[in-house]
């Protein structure tokens, strides 16, 4: 299946984050410090070193994670939350202070689904067919790709984006004596080490901590990617690169269970089908992503969101 690597305008991106896996309090700080919008030198400047109680280049860290979880976004030179960064990270929002599974899950599905800021988790997550992958054939097929596409990235700069990739995913032992410094994704147990030569593995399964709303928003932003057509297959929820499916790792019967109830969970803006062994879900109505971010919550949205 064509996956958006595949588009000859997209350009790999494989440093910004400082070597530094996003941490738990990082994106509530960013989020605080551009709430009114400001300049990229906020992470930049000498006074970033006070603002945000790190390092420079940590504070380098929090924009580019900020910005690859899709909280922020930047525009014409100003940074700015999104709408959804507001939901979720104003004081007043869901989860300003990430307690939730929901938040995390929302974090890794910017991070993994769009290779524009992070094209290594990308790869890995939707182009990877393997469950099992060892860190140095990811590099040379990372590599593989630079090389293909003409983008300019060495094999160095390759090694050190994978190994953050994999600090920012896998849980290791001992990781839990700071909370605050524990890498935020790798909470999703997502990835694990399978055996010793670097060999990791990805976890697939039901993922009872994503709620069903977050996994509908997925859902929208995927199928809006693809065209926004009048109906999509349960195949292509399944398995295409950047699809529910792939990015949650979830398997096939847990995809099915989930668009069996999407009628319930869009209030019938959706609906699953199973005709003739043709497996989709059919638009009938538009669905508004905020309420969905909302019914994960389990608020009522309109009172919360900044404009």
């Amino acid at each position: 299946m064509k996956h958006a690597l595949s588009d000859s305008d997209v350009r790999g991106q494989f440093a910004g984050h400082e070597t530094f896996p996003l941490r738990l309090l990082w994106l509530k700080k960013a989020y605080d410090a551009v709430r009114d919008g400001a300049s990229p030198g906020t992470f930049q400047e000498q006074s970033a070193i006070a603002r945000f109680g790190v390092g420079r280049n940590m504070a380098v860290s929090m924009r580019y994670w900020g910005l690859a979880t899709a909280f922020l976004k930047e525009e014409e030179r100003i940074i700015k939350p999104t709408k959804l960064g507001h939901a979720i990270l104003a004081d007043d929002g869901y989860d300003p202070y990430l307690e939730h599974a929901a938040t995390v899950w929302l974090a890794h599905w910017g991070v993994a689904s769009s290779p524009e800021w992070t094209t290594t988790a990308y790869f890995a997550f939707n182009v990877l067919s393997a469950i099992e992958f060892d860190t140095g054939s990811l590099i040379d097929e990372l590599m593989a790709l630079v090389r293909s596409k003409g983008w300019r990235a060495t094999q160095n700069t390759l090694k050190r984006d994978v190994e953050v990739f994999l600090r920012s995913y896998v849980r290791r032992d001992g990781m839990a004596g700071d909370d605050a410094a524990e890498p935020l994704l790798a909470e999703l147990g997502l990835i694990r080490e399978a055996r010793v030569g670097g060999w990791h593995e990805f976890v697939r399964g039901p993922k009872p901590t994503l709620p069903d709303g977050i996994f509908a928003y997925a859902l929208a932003d995927f199928w809006e990617a693809k065209g926004g057509s009048s109906a999509i297959t349960a195949e292509q929820v399944c398995y295409a690169p950047g699809s529910p499916g792939r990015v949650f790792k979830l398997d096939e019967d847990t995809v099915i269970t989930r668009l069996m109830g999407i009628e319930a969970v869009t209030a019938g803006a959706w609906r699953w089908t199973d005709t003739a062994g043709l497996r989709q879900v059919q638009r009938l109505g538009d669905v508004e992503p905020m309420k969905l971010i909302s019914n994960a919550y389990g608020h009522v949205l309109h009172d919360r969101v900044a404009a």
